[in-house]
């Protein structure tokens, strides 16, 4: 689950970490009260949950309340990405010395935690990663021991020469790893981490996404949820009960199980196409969890084609194949459906869809094939 960065930045605030003094907003004149009670300038900054909303003109500096009010007034309401901007946050402006980045995320291979940082700030650690990757440093920390404040120390100094900013970095690493650790957090990160003429360390951005699986013990972080900020389709899949994950291609997957769900996506970009989503049905064998998902994929307008591939083990290809037939009456979808169905009363689930000419494949190479093929997509 992802939150806001203004709520992120509650935490950090809560757990000790300097932020830009700042509130939410939701309306013009709300941002206008909050800039004169900051009485510096400030940065109206959107709130939404996708990357890049400076570059979408989603982030702006103001000298002054009047210009807040004018700018939230242009950005309320902005769309950035598909998602429309419902409150901006309102937060003092800083000059800036220096850029760094601090974050921490769960490394699912040695199941640590692992503490990154790098002086190369302000950007995506994506990108410095590809660009220059000497200028990342990370720790992997015992989830037992924890975190020891000479560690932090170590990786401060990574950053920053002067003793008082390694001190303030070290701190703020200390406090971020407690952060991490106290909300089930699968995701912290401060980017940039700044340093200003006064020579303090400053959390500029904060960003925060908790692991769903811990959200029946963190009440207060499960309230912060913000649905309207969500992508749609990925809400309708959670109330459906489906692990989905919206992507940039036209092939539109539905698959039962998370690893054959990646295995089919690897097929399809290995023979020339991009998958539209990662969508797992999971081990059911209810009917309408099939409708829900082949209704998402419809949602998509870049699908081209829709590939179903089921291995039937606890999950029955006839029930599946019943709800792929309420599907197509319900829906009426105008886009090309290829199927694999096998295992469990495949033979059933054959005889439920014959009438409805649809295309079938016995093995996966074939079935990715065919969807490539009807989505028009040359190799």
């Amino acid at each position: 689950m992802k939150i806001h960065e203004y709520q992120a930045k509650q935490l950090f605030a809560e757990a000790g970490i300097p932020v830009p003094a700042g509130e939410v907003a939701t309306t013009p004149v709300e941002a206008f009260e909050i800039a004169e009670r900051i009485n510096k300038p400030v940065m109206v900054k959107s709130q939404v949950h996708v990357g890049g909303r400076g570059k979408a003109g989603g982030i702006k500096y103001a000298e002054n309340p009047e210009a807040a009010k004018v700018l939230a007034t242009n950005i309320i309401g902005m769309d950035i990405k598909g998602l429309t901007v419902k409150k901006v946050l309102i937060t003092e402006a800083e000059d800036i010395i220096s850029e760094s980045y601090v974050g921490i995320i769960l490394d699912r291979a040695t199941k640590k935690p692992v503490i990154m940082v790098s002086p190369a700030g302000g950007v995506d650690i994506e990108e410095v990663a590809a660009k220059t990757p000497e200028k990342i440093f990370k720790l992997h920390v015992d989830p037992v021991e924890g975190l020891h404040m000479y560690q932090a120390r170590n990786l401060a100094y990574k950053l920053y020469r002067d003793i008082g900013q390694v001190r303030q970095a070290a701190d703020i690493i200390m406090k971020l790893y407690n952060v991490f650790w106290n909300v089930d957090a699968s995701l912290v990160e401060i980017n940039p981490l700044i340093t200003n003429p006064a020579a303090k360390v400053i959390a500029l951005d904060a960003k925060v996404n908790i692991d769903d699986n811990a959200l029946y013990r963190q009440k207060r972080i499960a309230e912060m949820r913000d649905i309207e900020s969500e992508e749609p389709s990925e809400v309708a899949a959670r109330e459906g009960d489906l692990s989905y994950v919206k992507l940039e291609g036209s092939i539109g997957c539905m698959v039962n199980g998370a690893g054959l769900a990646m295995a089919t996506m690897d097929l399809v970009k290995r023979y020339g196409g991009e998958p539209a989503n990662f969508l797992d049905i999971g081990g059911s064998s209810n009917p309408q969890k099939v409708v829900t998902a082949l209704k998402i994929i419809l949602g998509d307008t870049n699908v081209r084609a829709i590939l179903i591939n089921i291995f039937g083990g606890i999950t029955r290809c006839d029930d599946v194949a019943n709800g792929i037939v309420a599907a197509l009456n319900e829906l009426k979808p105008q886009i090309p459906i290829v199927v694999r169905l096998t295992g469990t009363n495949e033979k059933e689930a054959a005889n439920i869809l014959s009438s409805y000419n649809l295309p079938f494949e016995d093995t996966l190479d074939d079935v990715v094939k065919k969807a490539i093929s009807l989505a028009g997509i040359e190799n």
